[in-house]
């Protein structure tokens, strides 16, 4: 028993690490990515459905070079700290717990678990790390949200956890937990199990052995597979995260997750769901590859066995 607590310690531990490695290197994409979620907001400056027109970040190129021509590079790294408290916190309960969850349901030979199993595990450890860690998510997106011409009420990162606790109560500070745990839950049900699965289904089939390009194409189906199933609950997060709210607390624009959509898709059509859906793309698929590599090589390092 002794010896399964400490591999869960240094499991939760590494998981952190990764995570927190995937999210510095990443960082510049979530701002990007942040910003074309936000851009033309409910058809704010055109009267038309077409998404694509008179966009402010025309694209995830364009998006980044506007950002860093206005803002500096410190524009491209806005939200870092809020990111790597979100990655040390969420990231590591959702990575971390995902195994011991998994073996719960009963999954003690990992190179013949069912699918299912897997998805549970994930969808599980994704669910309970944002219900936890969604005040580092909703300080993250205020932060990079805030385009040229724009300043932020926030000094720094815990001043915004006390002016948001302050002026919209504590309940504030979960603003958005509903999408954001919809999206966890899916992120993770996607990206964990589907580089868990992806992996043993070429070592099983001798397709590839254990090693680092094995741990890359896993990676990378892994990110693709994730992005197409979370877009659209990202967005709405994004949306729910960075909306003002009313002296009394109450959210202006959008109520809930199922209001939020309906709104964006009847005013920016279906596709606005997929606003961001590049760098979102961009983000998760080099995101999940820097945390898997360096996972696998630290679990090397302390001994323990591959995912």
């Amino acid at each position: 028993m002794a010896t399964q607590s400490s591999d869960n310690l240094t499991r939760f531990a590494l998981s952190g690490l990764s995570n927190m490695c995937g999210g510095a290197v990443t960082n510049p994409i979530d701002v990007i990515k942040i910003r074309m979620q936000l851009d033309n907001e409910l058809g704010s400056k055109i009267s038309t459905k077409n998404i694509f027109k008179d966009r402010y970040y025309k694209g995830f190129i364009r998006g980044a070079i506007r950002i860093f021509s206005e803002e500096g590079f410190r524009g491209l790294y806005k939200g870092l700290v809020p990111s790597m408290m979100r990655e040390g916190s969420y990231s590591t309960i959702r990575l971390g717990a995902y195994e011991p969850i998994k073996f719960q349901l009963g999954a003690t030979d990992i190179a013949h678990t069912p699918l299912w199993k897997k998805i549970v595990a994930g969808a599980t450890s994704g669910t309970i790390g944002s219900a936890i860690a969604t005040p580092t998510d909703l300080v993250k997106v205020r932060f990079q949200a805030v385009g040229p011409g724009h300043e932020s009420e926030y000094r720094h990162t815990f001043h915004a956890f006390w002016t948001i606790a302050r002026k919209e109560g504590v309940r504030g500070l979960w603003t958005g937990v509903g999408p954001t745990v919809q999206r966890a839950a899916i992120l993770t049900a996607a990206q964990i199990p589907s580089y868990d699965h992806t992996k043993h289904t070429l070592l099983n089939a001798q397709l590839m052995e254990e090693g680092p390009a094995l741990h890359g194409v896993s990676s990378v189906i892994a990110g693709f597979v994730t992005a197409c199933s979370t877009s659209p609950f990202d967005v709405v997060k994004t949306r729910m995260m960075n909306q003002k709210k009313d002296v009394s607390g109450k959210p202006l624009v959008y109520r809930n997750t199922i209001h939020c959509i309906e709104k964006i898709v009847r005013h920016e059509g279906i596709l606005g769901l997929y606003k961001g859906f590049i760098p979102n793309w961009m983000r998760i698929g080099p995101h999940t590859i820097v945390t898997f590599f360096v996972f696998e090589k630290l679990r090397y390092l302390v001994g323990m066995k591959p995912v």
